[in-house]
């Protein structure tokens, strides 16, 4: 039976949320984008239809708009795999969308808003998919993917954070977007720890190949999971932030202590497999760089760039990617154009490190980061447009 195209949109949450991950990385880059460009030409804007500093507009909703659609579309498509059970009905994917984009709409209008209103109607889209991911969970329990949700809910308290900051209630919002941004590079250790590796196994199996296949040690697994995720908790109840800091390096070394065991040489004529070891270096990169911030050594602004453009952004785009082209039954082999976004993504990371490290190169590197972080999002979302919309491959 052909369904309408806009039920079939709302049939997959890898569909209906990965289509708007990359819609809005592309419309909120823009937007920032502008803004520079304004400054960098000497002008001013004397008006703005949101309530925050337009660093912290740009911060919240790359980490709580595009972070969490990202996350969310991967776990309404994982869950139900995990657990072995049906994926929610199209009533729910429109629901959940429809609030993620309430959220966006107040944030971005909330000079004319309630502050308390805002932040009912933002911080309501994780609850709403946490609970669903916890019912089915409950069918199967697991600690591993109840760790998950655990993390899901030191993002939501970023989110909550920043909007206490901006009501003068209580906190730092550059705070929860520190905690919000941590949160995910915690989800990142932990899923692209796990995808990684396995994903890369497969692939080499399914080549012939009996001998040299990734290992995932479990201490080392556990060395860069349980910091990761303990730095933005620090954050959260208040400590110091050089504890913070300290606990983000140590989960980075780690980290990268893991890839030497994954065999990322022998996939790189596989973009779809490189750009996960990739994508998880530069994670961990960003985490050491954090880091190392903490202690007085470099820009945590610079630090923090390359763990929201290189590792936040590029794996969710691997692993966005990689999702939509095998729940949509097509071979995982990423579409030129994507290959290209994989490559385009650090390239982007470079260039807003520069712009930080470097004041006298601020506005050229970050107007660049920018015009790439778009050109890496177009790309995506133009070449899966088929994907998110179309068909099962398979004609299922």
């Amino acid at each position: 039976m052909k369904l309408p195209a806009l039920t079939r949109l709302l049939s997959a949450g890898y569909r209906v949320f990965f289509l708007l991950a990359g819609l809005f990385a592309v419309i909120s880059m823009i937007l920032w984008e502008a803004w520079l460009a304004v400054l960098a030409a000497g002008g001013l804007i004397g008006w703005q239809p949101f309530a925050m500093a337009p660093q912290m507009w740009h911060a919240h909703e790359l980490v709580f708009g595009y972070g969490a659609a990202a996350i969310a579309g991967f776990l309404l498509t994982a869950a139900p795999n995990w657990t072995g059970t049906r994926a929610a009905p199209v009533s729910f994917f429109a629901a959940a969308s429809g609030l993620w984009l309430a959220g966006r709409l107040a944030i971005w209008w909330s000079v004319g808003l309630p502050a308390l209103l805002v932040a009912v109607v933002d911080l309501a889209f994780l609850p709403v998919v946490a609970a669903h991911i916890l019912i089915l969970l409950l069918k199967r329990p697991k600690p591993p993917q109840m760790m998950i949700l655990a993390v899901i809910a030191l993002l939501w308290s970023g989110n909550l954070v920043m909007h206490l900051g901006w009501a003068g209630l209580a906190g730092d919002p550059r705070q929860g977007a520190r905690i919000g941004m941590l949160a995910l590079a915690a989800l990142i250790v932990i899923l692209g720890g796990r995808v990684t590796p396995a994903f890369t196994r497969n692939a080499l199996v399914q080549g012939g190949r009996t001998t040299g296949l990734p290992r995932n040690p479990k201490p080392l697994a556990i060395a860069a999971i349980a910091p990761a995720i303990a730095a933005p908790l620090a954050l959260l109840a208040g400590l110091p932030p050089v504890g913070s800091a300290g606990l983000a390096g140590l989960a980075g070394l780690a980290a990268l202590a893991r890839l030497v065991f994954w065999r990322a040489g022998a996939t790189l004529g596989q973009p779809i497999l490189w750009t996960l070891h990739l994508s998880y270096g530069v994670n961990a990169l960003g985490l050491v760089l954090v880091g190392a911030a903490g202690l007085g050594v470099g820009s945590e602004i610079a630090a923090l760039h390359v763990l929201g453009i290189g590792g936040i952004g590029a794996m969710t785009l691997s692993v966005m990617s990689r999702a939509a082209l095998g729940h949509s039954g097509r071979a995982l082999v990423a579409p030129r154009a994507v290959a290209l976004a994989y490559a385009l993504v650090p390239l982007s990371a470079l260039a807003r490190f520069a712009g930080a490290a470097w004041p006298e190169m601020y506005f050229p590197g970050v107007l660049l980061a920018g015009a790439l972080w778009i050109a890496v999002f177009a790309l995506y979302t133009v070449a899966l447009w088929p994907v998110f919309w179309g068909p099962r491959a398979t004609g299922a």
